[in-house]
């Protein structure tokens, strides 16, 4: 089974109910059947054959559900691109997926077209096109590649099959139905369907043949005014969205009365912010982990949260806890790093056979996240193994800043760690030994890193040593770059 069979199923039982909604427009499970029965028609007509990319760089809308149910019954694998990467970042991964067709929003396309791919800046018209009469999917197919950043060099490509797809689905729409099983759900997306993030809420409304509800960007006034006007039930935000979220409310209040919980995930939710949901909206932020990766790992309950916790393990899903040097079970209370197995797992990474064996060992995923669970099987966050930076949601490589400032010629060394946020999370924080008889300034290497980088990636502090503190093999010591600037405060 396929999502590509899923939508049919839902076609066939309720076809004209809705299942997508944006600004004015309604489209029925009829409507995005027939429509991608159809794209994906085409798509085989253009010469793809199975197994084949085309990447997607587009914000959310009918056409990027289109296209991944499209790929689905066709049996082709979507990239969803970040649509605030650069040239050089779209670049490479056009080139890494190998990626031979692409969507772009109009005012996207300009990047990918440099690529050398063929690209289009809408879908096309498919009212000559004759439907595809047996889907050519399967389980076992990628349905997905969705890139993430680890924690040295270029953004990997985690593939997720169609079987791993619907698990996500599932998964979602039970912790969906741990909230009110019997009210019927409409979700609310408001995260990009280009990130895993805005995947979750679609596939949760697509398992249970609901509607989902799509804001084109995020915008806090669109949220509130969407959630007013569709009687939203369900939503997933991160933590720096609902910090806006919640300003908007405050100046001008809408009815959220239909709102049955809001899942929050991405990076830690603060309490102060979860009790803040509660007074200003009238609803439960429920605090959650996941990863492009794993999918949906651990959630709090309806019953019994614990504010502050990442919550319970979700159902189908196992986890451990191990030393990071022995790869035993640590105690209750001990952090250790996470490791995840369920059906939501990602089948490898493109291209990236070291990559693959180092995080998916002996069927366990190995997270990077360091945490603790205490006697009720709360799961606590303590840390990352990694050394990623995840601002507001995103996931930021410290090597690739580091990598663009150093193309500054007076740039000798540079190291980059993550420093606290109260809105973002975390903010990138980069420091600079420039090389001798030569200057720069700190708003001349932010510009110099803007040209290669995406603008979240930019280094919003800069500091200038004489010299950084090493590793033993002469590497930039992150760990030791953080004390010694905690240390000079």
């Amino acid at each position: 089974m396929t999502l590509g069979d899923l939508l049919d199923s839902h076609a066939v039982r309720t076809p004209d109910a809705p299942a997508l909604m944006c600004g004015e427009r309604t489209m029925s499970f009829a409507e995005l059947a027939s429509s991608t029965d159809r794209l994906a028609a085409w798509l085989l007509g253009e010469g793809l054959k199975p197994g084949d990319r085309f990447a997607v760089q587009w914000p959310n809308g009918f056409e990027v559900v289109q296209l991944y149910f499209a790929a689905a019954k066709a049996g082709l694998i979507a990239v969803p691109i970040n649509l605030r990467l650069k040239p050089s970042e779209i670049a490479w991964v056009i080139e890494n997926s190998g990626a031979t067709l692409g969507f772009a929003h109009a005012a996207l396309s300009e990047a990918m077209i440099a690529t050398g791919v063929r690209v289009l800046s809408a879908l096309p018209d498919l009212t000559a096109v004759a439907p595809l009469e047996h889907s050519l999917g399967s389980a076992d197919m990628p349905g997905v590649i969705m890139y993430t950043s680890g924690s040295t060099g270029r953004p990997k490509g985690a593939v997720i099959t169609q079987r791993a797809l619907l698990a996500t689905g599932e998964l979602c729409a039970q912790i969906v139905d741990s909230y009110g099983s019997d009210i019927k759900a409409r979700g609310l997306l408001m995260t990009p369907l280009m990130h895993s993030s805005g995947m979750f809420v679609l596939l949760a409304s697509m398992q249970r043949g609901e509607p989902c509800v799509l804001l084109p960007t995020f915008d806090p006034a669109a949220v509130l005014d969407a959630v007013e006007r569709h009687r939203c039930t369900t939503t997933l935000s991160l933590p720096a969205m609902m910090q806006f979220v919640l300003e908007e409310q405050a100046k001008k209040p809408r009815d959220a009365s239909s709102l049955r919980v809001i899942f929050a995930g991405g990076d830690s939710v603060p309490v102060a912010l979860q009790e803040r949901t509660r007074q200003l909206m009238g609803v439960t932020m429920a605090e959650g982990l996941a990863q492009t990766e794993t999918g949906p790992t651990i959630c709090n309950p309806r019953v019994n949260p614990k504010l502050g916790s990442l919550g319970i393990a979700n159902p189908g899903v196992e986890l451990r806890i191990v030393d990071v040097m022995t790869q035993q079970e640590v105690p209750h209370g001990e952090p250790g790093e996470l490791l995840v197995r369920s059906p939501a797992v990602c089948s490898e990474y493109w291209r990236n056979p070291e990559a693959t064996v180092e995080a998916l060992r002996d069927g366990w995923f190995h997270t990077g996240d360091l945490v603790s669970r205490d006697a009720d099987g709360y799961y606590w966050f303590r840390g990352r193994l990694k050394e990623i930076i995840i601002r507001g949601g995103s996931n930021i490589s410290p090597q690739e800043v580091e990598e663009a400032l150093y193309t500054h010629p007076a740039v000798l060394e540079a190291g980059v760690i993550g420093k606290p946020h109260e809105v973002w999370g975390e903010v990138v924080l980069a420091v600079v030994a420039l090389r001798e008889g030569m200057s720069a300034n700190e708003l001349e290497l932010r510009e110099h890193a803007r040209k290669t980088l995406a603008d979240y990636k930019v280094p919003e502090h800069i500091h200038f040593m004489a010299t950084l503190p090493k590793g033993v093999t002469g590497k930039v010591h992150r760990k030791a770059l953080r004390e010694a600037l905690g240390a000079a405060g």
